[in-house]
């Protein structure tokens, strides 16, 4: 759970993460343009996501299924990507919720997706989760495993590869990310230029509130942010 957020707060958290991103973006030589901010909502109640989405938030992401499923009919419209770990049992459930899986970590999940989009007419847009740092806590595809599993993801119907995702390992330190941001962006560049089918390669998605201004000097086109804009999470 959240304290609840005061409009104020808010406010002002806001304006410190736009800053914050400007500033990085005109640092990198790129446009405001090439880099959107996903606020992740995870543990925030609707009504102040609501609030962000009314002061300019247009991209929203859930990590749990069955938190997106309780705030889902109390939003307002606005893109909403699904980013944390998702079960092949429960694709179902969202998959008419969401306009973008982001954390896509098998091929097994790449086929219930394809199976479930397919269901309902939906051509849905996904992310390949990589796990960059090699960390056996996380999952996701190697940096050698991508290219095989792109080409294998892209040939599934009801599916549109859009790019990739990330979180590099945990750190005291932001800067000490920045290697992993360089590799996922190199790889990122690399599985651009194989121009494989139904593979855009549009989207790199990297970077949460610690280090996402660095994310976006070295590349990330999608920056997720949770506690820089709702504060830290509680848990009970």
């Amino acid at each position: 759970m959240m304290e609840k957020l005061s409009a104020e707060e808010f406010d002002l958290n806001y304006k410190n993460v736009i800053g914050r991103l400007e500033r990085a973006i005109e640092k990198s030589g790129r446009d405001k343009s090439e880099v959107t901010l996903l606020a992740a909502t995870k543990t925030v109640d609707a009504d102040t996501i609501n609030y962000a989405i009314d002061s300019g938030i247009e991209y929203i992401g859930e990590n749990r299924v069955q938190e997106l499923l309780s705030k889902y009919d109390r939003l307002k419209p606005a893109h909403s990507h699904f980013i944390g770990h998702l079960q092949t049992n429960k694709v179902k459930d969202i998959i008419d919720k969401v306009e973008m899986i982001e954390s896509v970590h098998s091929v097994k999940l790449a086929n219930e997706i394809s199976k479930q989009a397919g269901k309902i007419g939906k051509t849905m847009d996904v992310l390949l989760e990589i796990n960059i740092g090699g960390e056996d806590s996380k999952s996701g595809f190697s940096p050698k495993e991508t290219e095989n599993a792109l080409t294998e993801i892209a040939k599934l119907p009801n599916i549109r590869v859009k790019g990739l995702m990330s979180i590099p390992p945990a750190t005291d330190l932001p800067e000490e990310a920045r290697k992993y941001f360089r590799n996922m962006y190199k790889l990122f560049i690399d599985m651009r230029a194989k121009n494989i089918d139904n593979s855009s390669m549009s989207v790199l998605s990297m970077g949460m509130s610690n280090d996402f201004d660095i994310a976006a000097e070295e590349g990330a086109t999608l920056v997720r942010v949770g506690t820089a804009l709702f504060g830290k999470r509680i848990y009970k």
